[in-house]
């Protein structure tokens, strides 16, 4: 089985194990898996050193978390790996539910133009990794030690003692800061005591890779109790290579180690799949989790990814989540080490990602009791709704295959500034930036990338709004804030090609948007004025104003 050929990633010596006494770290980040990559790449291009260590010396074993929702397509696209990521992956907006033997809903989940990134690409989690480690290969700040396992972590009000063990033996060195994506697994969870609070279903699900020639289309598919499984649930989804995901219910009964043999899933897989030929690539059983820590942070210890939380994989908010909270963590981390935002803006992590932790849990939770109803009442409620779902459109926000993964709207959080003035719901601070295409020095491209990733100030021009004045009002302040003007004429900053940005971001003359480094509106203003954009800018650096 395994048609993916691994990479080997060499191990090299280390300076810091004949040291007398620990070396400092800036930043060590434990675990070489998306989120650890992403973290990585995030901090380095913001000009912060990083050491990335992992056990292994190798890329992920099986396709595992493989749909990479448009929010984390953009952040990666920021990172660098955004074309690589389009060009290997499946490409998908469509989503199909059935219920036993006739379709009963199809969606799509991306029904507007004018966007850079699709809904969703689906691409096996070790080319998404191998991609990472090349690009970290090319920043001169990320080293990453292969084949070194973290023994011990001693942390302290200046930073974390950690042991080291690698081929050559044992050493320590000190960081100012540890950040855990260790994994569902987490040893550095382990070794702080801490523990996961939710809830774990007693289902069991058949997951395999399935190599083979398909007419499919590029398509989400999601059956309830089909004829080929029946008084279960299945999914299918296209990867890269002509690997096709499914997933098969298997009950609580079902024994983990006799399912995944070959002789136990290839009977299930030709059911559904008929007379075609295919190959098993990867098969795995699992349970669901939905679950999470108390807290993220815990001094100079943090915690991101599935080490900090985890859910069902109905939805694609496990891995997504994950990088999710690297964006979140690395623009405050680099703030905060480089001294121009106080140590309490890393607080924010932990209540930003909290809300979204809880927030995937739920929908998680909503979705595998759904997929999964335990009482004759909830099996009765999903049918009905399934029934009423072909023939009604009212009744299809009721069905409950897996809420796709979107971004959190940090709603609440001490980052944001209050409106001073009517805005509609849509865009509220908190939210993440929506793209649109825009026109920059004359060529056509996309309001992300001229977001960068830096505080960003979007003005559309009018009467009585002094653009010189706002750029000398936040000229001085700790960090760079860039004011870039967008319309409909060509005298702006940004053109404004098709009219998206003006209507999505309901564009007034004299209208701005303040958003942080990671994309997320955190103030808007009808009438900005100096004064009051800086303060915004300090309460999103986390400083008291």
């Amino acid at each position: 089985m395994g048609r993916y050929v691994h990479p080997r990633f060499a191990w090299h010596p280390t300076p810091d194990a004949a040291a007398s006494s620990p070396v400092e770290h800036e930043t060590v980040i434990v675990g070489a898996g998306p989120v650890g990559l992403a973290l990585a790449l995030d901090l380095a291009a913001r000009g912060r050193p990083v050491l990335l260590v992992d056990d292994d010396d190798t890329v992920s074993v099986g396709s595992r978390a493989i749909c990479w929702s448009k929010r984390t397509l953009e952040i990666m696209d920021r990172l660098g790996l955004g074309d690589r990521l389009l060009a290997k992956g499946v490409t998908w907006n469509t989503g199909r539910v059935f219920f036993r033997d006739r379709e009963v809903w199809r969606f799509d989940l991306l029904p507007e133009p004018g966007h850079r990134m699709p809904a969703f690409v689906n691409l096996q989690q070790y080319w998404f990794e191998q991609f990472a480690v090349e690009e970290a290969g090319a920043r001169p700040r990320v080293e990453i030690r292969w084949k070194t396992r973290v023994t011990a972590v001693e942390p302290s009000p200046d930073g974390v003692l950690v042991t080291l063990v690698d081929p050559a033996g044992r050493y320590r060195l000190h960081a100012r800061y540890l950040l855990a994506c260790d994994g569902a697994r987490s040893s550095i969870r382990r070794m702080l005591g801490l523990d996961f609070r939710g809830r774990v279903f007693e289902d069991r699900f058949l997951i395999t890779d399935v190599h083979m020639q398909a007419e499919f289309p590029a398509e989400r598919w999601f059956w309830f109790e089909p004829p080929f499984h029946p008084g279960h649930s299945a999914l299918l989804h296209r990867q890269a290579d002509d690997i096709w995901r499914i997933d098969l219910q298997l009950g609580p009964e079902a024994d983990p180690e006799e399912e995944k043999k070959p002789e136990r899933v290839i009977p299930r897989l030709r059911a559904m799949l008929g007379e075609r030929q295919f190959e098993l690539d990867w098969v795995s059983v699992y349970t669901f989790q939905c679950r999470r820590l108390p807290h993220f942070r815990h001094g100079r210890v943090i915690f991101a990814g599935d080490s900090a939380h985890q859910v069902s994989p109905f939805g694609a908010r496990g891995g997504n989540g994950g990088i999710q909270d690297a964006d979140n963590l690395a623009w405050k981390l680099a703030l905060v080490l480089d001294g121009r935002a106080p140590e309490s803006l890393l607080e924010s992590y932990d209540l930003e990602r909290g809300q979204a932790a809880d927030e995937n849990i739920l929908h998680s939770t909503r979705s595998t009791d759904f997929i999964v109803p335990r009482t004759p009442a909830a099996i009765a409620f999903r049918d009905a709704v399934l029934e009423l779902a072909e023939r009604f459109p009212f009744a299809r926000r009721f069905v409950n295959s897996g809420r796709l993964s979107l971004p959190t709207v940090y709603d609440g959080s001490p980052l944001n500034s209050p409106d001073e003035a009517a805005f509609p719901s849509a865009m509220r601070p908190g939210s993440a930036a929506t793209d649109a295409p825009v026109g920059i020095d004359g060529r056509r491209d996309w309001l992300l990338h001229a977001l960068g990733p830096e505080f960003t100030l979007l003005l559309a021009p009018g009467d009585g709004v002094a653009v010189e004045e706002l750029r000398n009002a936040v000229a001085d302040l700790p960090v760079s804030v860039a004011v870039r003007t967008v319309g409909l004429g060509q005298d702006a900053d940004l053109h404004d090609c098709d009219g998206l940005v003006t209507r999505r971001y309901d564009l007034w003359p004299g209208t701005a948007y303040l958003f942080r480094p990671d994309q997320h509106v955190c103030a808007r203003f009808r009438s900005p004025r100096p004064e009051g954009v800086r303060r915004a800018v300090l309460r999103a650096m986390g400083w008291e104003v």
